[in-house]
């Protein structure tokens, strides 16, 4: 089977998916199994081009499975998809993260409509992670608002219109500078060239632009990816929106969309405008490290589980920023390795929040005392997750954050070093959390919290094996993503880099 099909199959099978599931109206339950067995086949596809991939081809920094097929030339729109190690495990998140959603976070209500936006929801952000032509890979951008805004606001909490409103007005306006720096650099090349408008990647990335218009540019797409992110001061939409969604939404709008954001500043800011990242990385690391700090802080006085997990997730974005605008391989690698490991461990933090959340009704932490004596299966889950976040040695997160860190003290130690404080913080914030949730002894209605189930269980189980094995042995992950990052730096030399 040709490579390209693999890919059209990841973004094909959830999308038809979601149109059967919200066909499935007539039998109770049937729209919930149409979405189980796709997220099955998705995640089974997911790991055959996951384990196919391979990063020692003859040119390991490009898309190695491409298929290109030009739908409409004389306006430059084409199909055009592919995966390098920069990719590849963002597409295996997607896969991952939608069975732990439809199967951990399920809900009843308009159910056929709940499962299809979740498994288009998924089509879009794998066809996002596989584009190699800018202008499907903003098609499928903008496509992620709409099942995410009516996942939001038609399941979310009692605020979950304004939320809604909100998330999708802030991305909407940052996709319009994407879309204008889009239109320049495709124009400016066919100028230049005098051939045909062409929104491909591999021919813009040969553009020869001026400094000062590459500075312009990569702050019109850095725009939109900041909001995505989300990246302070532009993340203000994502505590309330992370709070008043369905757990499923949480889990994909933390767990892929975040990474959507991150993924476009590596991919298409950075590596298009080399000189533009170089004028401005110090204002970019300095929004980094505010956003470490800055999430952290709030992290440790919001009263609402929900937030800390959402400003926890600022500050880890914080992180991935970091590591990936310093110029560094070392920090880049750990960058896209942290997208990865980031994804699953707050997906298991939300998961088990949501457990919490439908048992007593709400995520406030003052209402919740003393959960580890009748529930200590859930306490202890949340434990592995709640330190693989932390940075525990031994656990995914450690290695992801110590690779960043690294890299940007080679770089730009005094910005590495306040980011360290970031490590401490969090230790502050997830284990003061706990022991307010967890610790004590319980009263009223939490004495009678039941455990978690079995099914609960099996569902968090991948995420606590994958947290444990990434924790001990990330190296076959490291080495396919290693070789795409250093063709990204020998692309983006003239900014400075370092090995």
């Amino acid at each position: 089977m040709h490579s390209s099909v693999w890919l059209t199959l990841l973004i094909l099978v959830p999308a038809i998916g979601a149109l059967l599931a919200a066909a499935a109206r007539r039998r109770e339950g049937a729209a919930f199994a149409v979405g189980v067995t796709t997220a099955v086949v998705e995640l089974v596809l997911a790991i055959v081009v996951t384990v196919l991939y391979n990063p020692h081809v003859a040119n390991a920094g490009t898309f190695d499975f491409v298929g290109r097929w030009v739908l409409a030339a004389p306006f430059g729109l084409a199909y055009d998809v592919g995966i390098d190690g920069i990719s590849v495990f963002l597409v295996l998140l997607s896969a991952i993260v939608l069975p732990l959603a439809l199967l951990g976070a399920r809900d009843r209500r308009r159910e056929p409509a709940f499962v299809g936006w979740l498994l288009l929801l998924t089509s879009a952000t794998v066809a996002s992670f596989v584009a190699r032509d800018l202008l499907m890979f903003f098609l499928a951008f903008e496509l992620t608002l709409v099942p995410s805004y009516f996942l939001v606001a038609q399941w979310g909490g009692p605020q979950r219109a304004r939320a809604a409103l909100k998330f999708f007005v802030y991305t909407f306006a940052g996709s319009a500078f994407l879309f204008v720096g889009m239109l320049y650099v495709a124009f400016a090349h066919q100028h230049a060239t005098g051939g045909a408008l062409s929104f491909s990647y591999a021919v813009l990335q040969g553009t020869v632009l001026p400094r000062s218009t590459q500075v312009w540019l990569f702050l019109a797409f850095a725009a939109a990816f900041a909001v995505k992110s989300p990246i302070w001061p532009f993340h203000t939409w994502s505590p309330v929106t992370y709070a008043e969604a369905p757990t499923a939404g949480s889990m994909e709008l933390s767990a892929l969309l975040a990474k959507l954001g991150s993924y476009g500043l590596l991919r298409f800011a950075v590596g298009l405008f080399p000189l533009g990242l170089a004028d401005l990385r110090p204002w970019l690391a300095t929004l980094a490290v505010i956003g470490i700090l800055y999430g952290s802080a709030l992290a440790a006085v919001t009263p609402d589980l929900k937030r800390v997990v959402a400003y926890s997730s600022l500050a880890q974005m914080g992180f991935v920023t970091l590591g990936v605008v310093t110029g560094s391989k070392i920090a880049m690698v750990g960058a896209v390795l942290l997208m990865f490991n980031h994804g699953v461990i707050t997906a298991g933090l939300f998961l088990v929040i949501g457990f919490i959340e439908r048992r007593r009704g709400t995520a406030t932490i003052a209402d919740l005392r003393g959960l580890q004596g009748p529930a200590p299966v859930l306490a202890a889950l949340f434990t592995v997750v709640m330190l693989a976040s932390i940075g525990l040695p031994g656990l995914s997160g450690f290695v992801s954050e110590f690779l960043v860190l690294l890299g940007a003290f080679a770089t730009h130690p005094w910005w590495a070093l306040v980011a360290t404080l970031g490590v401490v913080l969090a230790a502050l914030y997830l284990l003061w959390a706990y022991q307010r949730v967890f610790h004590g002894r319980a009263t009223g209605p939490n004495e009678s919290v039941a455990d978690a189930t079995h099914a609960e269980r099996w569902v968090l189980a991948p995420i606590v094996v994958l947290v444990v094995v990434l924790g001990v042995f990330p190296k076959p992950v490291i080495d396919r993503i290693t070789p795409s990052v250093q063709q990204l730096i020998v692309h983006v030399a003239p900014a400075g880099v370092s090995k």
